[in-house]
């Protein structure tokens, strides 16, 4: 084990698959050059096998369904607010490409979406799109919240014979925590993990916002209240069965999300948990997410529309009242 950052468990992660396996390779704007630290170093040793592309989307991301259907195992990186552009590539081949072959066509690739909110770089860039991507059959979709879970799902998905959607928060790029050196140590999907054991209430984390909520936890510890905090880490596969379990327990639930409140990770959860565990719960489900507007570009304005300390405190306290 060793204490590395976020963005350099992904750079072991690729590292260590590319060695592994030469049918990996990068593709993206800029990557040649060590985009935001997680690919330096790459080009060095393995050359033709990181590619920088064009401005252009829609071209390298379906560059890339037309690689992974002939044997290659693609990995491209880009901007979460530019799937977009690329939409017609994600939703209408790599989603479906598997299903309509009948399954004669293995689609191998891992779609690495940089999530850039809450730095004050306005509307067109500040997109957290995963829960639109939930609602596309054939997609898997991971978001790792510490540097471990990063190196461990990043290799998952490499490994992976589907696409997947991988969602990284650059809001904890520089992040440290302790990770393992083993190669061969994965972390698997649909597992989620329990980051602080509680038996007051529930709050399940999404991306960046384990923090905060770990935060509160431990403040609101020194007050008598054990919170019990949980990180999917993929979403597709979602772990129902461990918040399930944890909300039979506490008997309340409180879901931050960084994205939009409408249609969101957090809508999901509380309705499978109103479903499946409504007996369970002694108080209404909160969620805590970002305002349904656009993120403005203003610093004083942008921080009042996602999920915060206050706003997490505040739902916690709403379901022991």
């Amino acid at each position: 084990m060793g204490e590395i950052t976020y963005s350099d468990a992904l750079n072991h992660a690729l590292k260590e698959e590319m060695r592994r396996d030469e049918k990996v390779f990068l593709m993206g704007e800029s990557i040649r050059g060590g985009i935001y630290g997680v690919t330096g170093g790459l080009s060095q040793e393995f050359d033709k096998r990181v590619i920088d592309t064009p401005l252009s989307e829609n071209g390298f991301m379906g560059a890339a369904v037309g690689a992974a259907a002939v044997g290659m195992r693609p990995i491209v990186q880009s901007l979460a607010s530019f799937a977009w552009v690329a939409m017609d590539q994600l939703v209408s081949q790599a989603a479906k490409m598997r299903f309509m072959f009948g399954g004669q066509v293995n689609l191998p690739i891992v779609y690495r979406w940089g999530l850039l909110y809450g730095n004050n770089i306005a509307a067109h860039h500040a997109d957290r799109p995963y829960p639109m991507f939930m609602n596309m059959p054939g997609l898997k979709i991971a978001i790792p919240s510490t540097p471990a879970d990063a190196k461990g799902l990043l290799k998952t998905a490499i490994r992976d014979n589907d696409p997947v959607m991988f969602f990284e928060d650059n809001n904890l790029a520089g992040s440290r925590g302790e990770v393992s050196e083993d190669p061969e140590i994965c972390i698997p999907f649909g597992k989620a993990e329990v980051k602080r054991e509680g038996a007051d209430v529930t709050v399940v984390t999404i991306a960046g916002t384990l923090r905060p909520a770990l935060a509160v936890a431990d403040e609101l510890e020194s007050d008598g209240i054990s919170v019990e905090v949980i990180d999917p880490r993929t979403i597709v596969p979602l772990d129902t069965k461990t918040i399930l379990d944890s909300v039979e327990k506490t008997g309340r639930l409180v879901v931050v999300d960084p994205a939009h409140r409408s249609c969101s990770v957090a809508s999901e959860i509380s309705s499978i948990v109103s479903q499946e565990g409504f007996w369970s719960l002694q108080a209404p489900i909160q969620r805590v997410t970002s305002l349904d507007c656009h993120f403005p570009f203003s610093p004083a304005l942008e921080h009042l529309v996602y999920p915060n300390e206050d706003k997490i405190a505040d739902a916690i306290n709403l379901t022991l009242e």
